[in-house]
């Protein structure tokens, strides 16, 4: 890996491996894999701040992030992972206080987005991929440390007469429980409103047998036989699994990267920014050459296997440019390659995906087409001659909030055409557990059944936006004018007003879990981030740990 450039010394970097691990340690026993959480205070990801009684930050979370891919990859004989604390009385006490109080809104938004889409992926891994978490308290567990133990299937606190969950952050630092809390606290676990009033709004958390009665959590335990507890639901909740015993791991090399002050390079993912436009088109390679048919050639390929490979440089992607690229408003997505190559592949990914490594590269595709879903960034598809938007790659184009596909009414053969597969009826479910095509067409029959018709076929401009599946289809006199009108009105409005617009209209529809989390991070805690009573000079969270009281602006808004 090559990273050139002051830039790309200062900015983000979300890979990493168990070499690098600061603060996680993983253990494997057979089917029973344990992530330890043992949070180094003095390796925090920016300056500032101590990481004490295990809590945690950005830097924490991409380690958490990277274990639990490596497990689902490198570990296929893996079926419960038991989340725990190699630490003494304390199980994690969430995100750090201090590192909040001394960063920008920017940061706290992005680090808190990328925290729940972590906590998302355990439990995509449970619903998917049979991949179970346990979340064995061993110690006081507050604010984001129980939002951890909320993302695993289940629960067991150590009955010690100390150890409690809390979602604190209300009464200590006037912000939310990071919206996930109050979201799992009620949706996934169905707390009681009225007693998760009372969770929520009190700072010494809940122990012992109120805890389980509340349903905070599932089992407790005494010291004695806690550890023998947490083995055997472990070892309950792993024959539950279908994760292969015998299967070989494939192991996730270093994405191969290259970062210039306007670039980023990848094998099969490009991103090149126009900062005097403010915007970044990103460029997505189709596949190219022979492609592995049969599961023995796709494990030999193992993480160069295209699909796997372009779904980790193009994860890397987004949240780079997320992070580190604030100013950056419009993402344009353009796509190169033989949409007959994307067609065969997505007809490999059907056939073989009942295969574990199969299933969980159609995972990650999923959880990275999710991040785009959630990207607060404006999205344009532009599909041109050489373009590759077929099938999964055409999910791409899906997840815009506008594709526009140029027609060559005088030159047909040039033209650049979509196509769907049965990949976009199924294979990646948005947030909602609708397909995008679902999404777009309000799950109404006729266009849905319009466009399944077509599968297979290339779709030029005009074919696809009679079928409602692409926004515009301007002709080669009328391209460069709309496309660039288009992308400037959109430079020019408000990036807040866009921000809560877009949010709005790509989850229409049915509303899940994930979508009110993810809804609640963007309207409510982004708000309250601003406010003076959680980041004013007196506010909770500025003087959290001075010895100071908060002094509140007592309107309610």
């Amino acid at each position: 890996m090559s990273d050139t450039s002051s830039v790309a010394a200062q900015a983000v970097d979300y890979q990493t491996d168990p070499s690098r691990y600061r603060h996680l340690k993983l253990g494997f026993d057979g089917a029973i894999a344990t992530l330890s959480i043992d949070i180094d205070e003095n390796a925090g990801i920016r300056p500032g701040y101590k990481l004490k009684l295990n809590s945690y930050d950005l830097g924490v979370d991409i380690e958490l992030n990277d274990a639990v891919n490596r497990i689902r990859f490198e570990h296929p004989e893996v079926r419960t992972v038991i989340v725990t604390s190699a630490k003494d009385k304390v199980f994690c006490s969430g995100a750090n206080i201090f590192m909040l109080g001394v960063s920008s809104h920017a940061w706290k938004v992005n680090f808190c987005k990328f925290t729940n889409e972590t906590r998302n992926g355990l439990e995509d891994s449970s619903k998917h991929s049979g991949l179970k978490f346990l979340a064995a308290v061993n110690g006081s567990c507050a604010g984001g440390g129980y939002e951890l133990a909320l993302a695993c299937d289940e629960i067991i606190l150590v009955d010690d007469r100390s150890s409690a969950v809390s979602l604190p952050e209300v009464p200590l630092l006037g912000v939310l429980p990071g919206t996930g809390g109050l979201t799992r606290v009620t949706d996934k676990r169905r707390v009681r409103h009225d007693l998760a009033d009372i969770f929520c709004t009190t700072t010494e958390g809940v122990r012992g047998q109120k805890a389980k009665d509340w349903r905070l959590v599932d089992d407790i335990a005494k010291p004695d036989v806690f550890a023998q507890k947490v083995q055997e639901r472990a070892l309950q909740l792993a024959a539950q699994s279908d994760r292969p015993a015998g299967a070989k791991g494939v192991l996730l090399t270093p994405i191969d990267r290259k970062i210039e002050a306007d670039a980023l390079h990848y094998k099969h993912v490009k991103v090149e920014i126009d900062r005097a436009k403010r915007t970044a088109t990103f460029t997505v390679q189709g596949p190219q050459g022979d492609q592995p048919a049969d599961v023995a050639a796709i494990e030999a390929a193992g993480a160069a296997w295209y699909p796997l490979q372009m779904a980790r440089e193009l994860e890397d992607a987004i949240l780079s440019m997320r992070i580190n690229e604030p100013e950056i408003g419009v993402w344009l997505l353009r796509t190169v390659g033989d949409p007959a190559a994307a067609l065969a592949l997505d007809a490999t990914l059907l056939a073989q995906r009942d295969h574990w490594f199969v299933r969980e590269t159609i995972g990650l595709l999923r959880r990275t087409l999710s991040r785009l879903d959630v990207s607060s960034r404006s999205l344009f598809a532009l599909i041109e001659p050489g373009s590759c938007f077929a099938g999964t790659l055409f999910e791409l184009a899906l997840a815009c909030d506008r594709s526009y596909q140029l027609t060559l009414p005088d030159e047909p053969s040039r033209a650049p055409a979509i196509a769907v597969t049965e990949a976009n009826f199924g294979l990646y479910p948005m947030a909602t557990d609708q397909t995008r095509l679902v999404r777009r067409f309000y799950g109404e029959e006729p266009p849905l059944a319009a466009a399944r018709a077509r599968i297979g076929e290339a779709l030029d401009g005009e074919a696809a936006l009679a079928l409602g599946l692409v926004t515009s289809a301007p002709d080669d006199i009328d391209w460069d004018d709309e496309v660039r009108i288009a992308v400037e009105e959109r430079v020019a409005m408000s990036p807040d007003a866009l921000t809560g617009m877009e949010a709005n209209l790509r989850f229409n529809g049915v509303e899940t879990m994930a979508t009110r989390v993810f809804g609640r991070l963007t309207a409510w805690q982004n708000w309250i981030f601003q406010r003076p009573n959680a980041v004013g000079e007196k506010g909770a969270l500025k003087v959290y740990g001075k010895g100071e009281k908060s002094a509140f602006d007592w309107n309610r808004v």
